[in-house]
């Protein structure tokens, strides 16, 4: 007896640290599967190394001399800009790092409330709230505002972090088809069983280029009694007179509810997202939407930064008028030359390839000239729609996009993506 109760201990001893090693094998192997699985269909993503500033002109490590960027969303050319530096600068000496603490709790100072308000002022809304990134934005929105009462109806392209959010919420989900008002419609009609129906889309769709019809989505908005959510971060800052987004360019300003949008991208490109829209709204969203009340705050010198970047577009939108002119002459150059260019008269210029490993290497290609973009590829895009995307800034020369549309048409050439 003594024996086998002595085999019985150790044998149940032993197999633990060899269950948890063949744990550890079984998840190697099929990690090591999935990795492979992604380099042999092409859509393998490396990140290249930039050494210096974001900006038109950029150094990659690895690459020898200067580097033209056409792939930030560096929309108006303000992340290194001297006055928003400067602005970062004094912000961290005043305020400190961080506030190493949630905003509830002891993690808001003036410059927030400020930003706050002065993001209000600028979407002509009540009030503001701050967040770590509009991903966080959109991941608190949909659940601390909707309940199993409600309905969201969902463009089907849209964002990523849209289609999170909405996930994480216990409302009745729709999908309509892209841009198809005829199908929203249906939808509409199907959700009137509903106690609120909020139609949820991007103002411009980052993938694409395109626009949302705003006047058609808030005209059938109002017929079956819906709100409007549009997630603006691809248009904040250069689309509309002033710049302020797709709602002010198609005239509906005071017909869209809720607005999302980020800092990280025209803003000053260094971090946080924020939604802004009726007052009790954002109020409810500091009681219950969580990626606020668990995240900390956003550090000082990016809330200082993004105010001062505010401040320069309020003060002329000089920037904003020149975006339309410098998107207009690559996509005519490129569309002469015989590409296809999604979208219109957006800054983002996807350049339709269809193979993703075409535009993996002419991604390449591209660099090894002198020109920084990136090929964009499933699950990123749907497949068979891979294509290089091409994002316009306001600091581009005309002399930078003709040269980024010569190295196009060599590496088109070469790849055989153009006779």
């Amino acid at each position: 007896m003594w024996a086998g109760g002595f085999w019985r201990a150790a044998l149940s001893r032993a197999p633990c640290g060899c269950r948890s090693q063949s744990a550890v094998a079984q998840l190697r192997g099929i990690l090591e599967g999935e990795l492979e699985g992604i380099r042999a269909a092409g859509t393998w993503k490396s990140e290249r190394i930039i050494t210096s500033r974001q900006g038109p002109h950029i150094h990659v490590d690895g690459v020898s001399g200067g580097i033209l960027n056409f792939c930030a969303n560096n929309y108006l050319g303000l992340s290194s800009h001297p006055e928003v530096i400067q602005a970062g600068l004094q912000a961290l000496q005043e305020f400190g790092a961080g506030l190493s603490s949630v905003r509830f709790i002891c993690g808001t100072q003036s410059i927030h409330k400020s930003l706050e308000a002065k993001i209000a002022r600028f979407h002509q809304r009540e009030d503001a709230i701050l967040y770590p990134s509009c991903f966080d934005a959109n991941a608190g929105l949909f659940e601390a505002l909707l309940t199993p009462e409600d309905a969201v109806l969902s463009d089907e392209l849209n964002h990523a972090s849209i289609i999170d959010g909405i996930r994480l919420c216990k409302a009745h989900k729709y999908r309509y088809r892209h841009l198809d008002m005829a199908d929203l419609e249906a939808k509409l009609k199907e959700a009137q069983k509903h106690r609120l129906r909020l139609v949820a889309t991007d103002g411009a769709f980052s993938m694409d280029g395109d626009i949302a019809p705003l006047q058609d989505i808030c005209r059938l908005a109002s017929q079956y009694g819906a709100l409007v959510f549009v997630d603006e971060c691809h248009a904040t800052g250069f689309l509309g007179p002033t710049g302020r987004g797709t709602d002010e360019l198609l005239g509906v300003m005071d017909q869209v509810t809720i607005v999302n949008s980020t800092l990280g991208k025209a803003l000053g490109g260094a971090s946080g997202g924020y939604t802004t829209g009726p007052g009790p709204l954002v109020s409810l969203l500091r009681q219950r939407a969580r990626p606020y009340l668990f995240s900390n705050s956003l550090p000082p010198a990016v809330v200082g930064c993004a105010s001062k970047a505010l401040d320069l577009l309020m003060e002329s939108n000089t920037i904003v008028q020149s975006m339309a002119a410098k998107t207009q002459r690559f996509r005519t150059k490129m569309e002469a030359a015989g590409f296809t260019i999604s979208g219109a008269s957006h800054p983002i210029c996807p350049v339709m390839l269809g193979d993703a490993r075409l535009a993996s290497c002419m991604a390449d290609d591209m660099l090894k000239r002198g020109i920084f973009v990136i090929g964009f590829s499933y699950p990123v895009v749907p497949k068979g729609k891979a294509r290089i995307r091409v994002q316009i800034s306001a600091v581009h020369s005309e002399e930078d996009i003709d040269r980024c549309v010569e190295a196009f048409v060599e590496v088109g050439r070469l790849h055989k993506a153009l006779p």
